[in-house]
């Protein structure tokens, strides 16, 4: 098919190279303009328009695309069918009508639930059990369209939201082929979401990244593997930004005495640092003190050492 594709982050990546390895023509490869990015706030391109630029395909960056002239532009182009992975803008209802075989979205939850912008972030949060992806028909609505297929992946809790990530960008990548295939003979499905059986996973914001350590372990733990590798969860230590990168379940602790939520409880020269929760205990084994490297808590505490009693956050 002659395709435009859509897409901004590491995620889309996958799918892009899937569609130019099936033989797809891509016409247009539309991402978002170049963002300061690091602590120099230097302009930095997509990973997409990195990927566009080595395959040498045409390359788009409009500032917003709900535009007359890039409607106007996108008809000119006359793709077959229009593709958005992780793109960042809603279409217009304009640019929806453009291609014949419309505008095929991959989304990275098993829909209706998780609909919105980080739906692999809020599924290791949630604790879910399963994810996975489905490709859908794009209409006004945010991920509201009609599905086309679906893929299952496990959420084992032994999982971050990295590992996620990767797995579900390489299945995406093969179900968005094996879906333009089934368009093609016309024997794809389309599927009614079930409207009132939606969850949402909105924009991470500063707040969603903090650890409440009133709230049970469990859903510590959660956070924390729900923010690896990035953005990271954090608390306090010593008037400093704390990033907790790995924690797990501390089971029973052989200590006297009672600890409020975010207390350290004990502390384990080789493992790390048993903290209370609003239920349960945690073990946290890695951290990133602000100004400091990301390291096992064995290898920050010779330098920094942490007393039973002392508060995090």
């Amino acid at each position: 098919m002659r395709l435009t594709f859509m897409g901004t982050p590491d995620f889309a990546v996958p799918c892009l190279e899937a569609l130019v390895q099936a033989g797809h023509e891509i016409i247009g490869v539309v991402t978002q303009p170049d963002r300061p990015k690091g602590r120099g706030k230097q302009l930095a391109p997509s990973p997409v328009k990195v990927k566009a630029l080595e395959l040498n395909l045409p390359l788009y960056q409009p500032e917003k695309i709900k535009t007359l002239e890039f409607t106007q532009k996108l008809r000119e182009m006359a793709p077959e069918a229009i593709i958005v992975v992780a793109f960042g803008q809603l279409l217009s209802r304009e640019i929806l009508a453009i291609p014949p075989f419309g505008c095929i979205n991959v989304h990275a939850s098993l829909l209706p639930k998780l609909r919105g912008a980080a739906p692999i972030h809020w599924a290791v949060i949630n604790g879910e059990e399963k994810t996975g992806i489905t490709t859908m028909y794009m209409d006004v609505g945010m991920d509201t369209g009609d599905m086309i297929l679906k893929k299952e992946v496990p959420i084992t809790l032994e999982d971050t939201v990295g590992s996620i990530h990767d797995k579900l960008a390489g299945i995406g990548a093969k179900l968005l082929v094996e879906t333009l295939e089934q368009i093609a003979r016309g024997t794809a499905p389309r599927t009614t979401q079930e409207h009132t059986q939606a969850t949402y996973a909105p924009l991470l914001q500063r707040e969603h990244e903090q650890i409440r350590w009133e709230q049970p372990a469990h859903e510590v733990i959660n956070l924390i593997r729900g923010m690896n590798p990035w953005p990271g969860a954090y608390t306090s230590y010593q008037g400093k930004i704390l990033k907790v990168w790995a924690a797990r379940p501390a089971g029973a602790v052989p200590v006297s005495g009672s600890f409020q939520p975010g207390q350290v409880v004990q502390v384990l020269p080789k493992e790390g640092l048993v903290v209370e929760t609003g239920d349960g205990r945690v073990l946290i084994s890695e951290i990133q003190l602000q100004g400091s490297r990301r390291m096992a808590v064995r290898d920050f505490l010779p330098g920094n050492p942490v007393a039973v009693g002392e508060f995090l956050g």
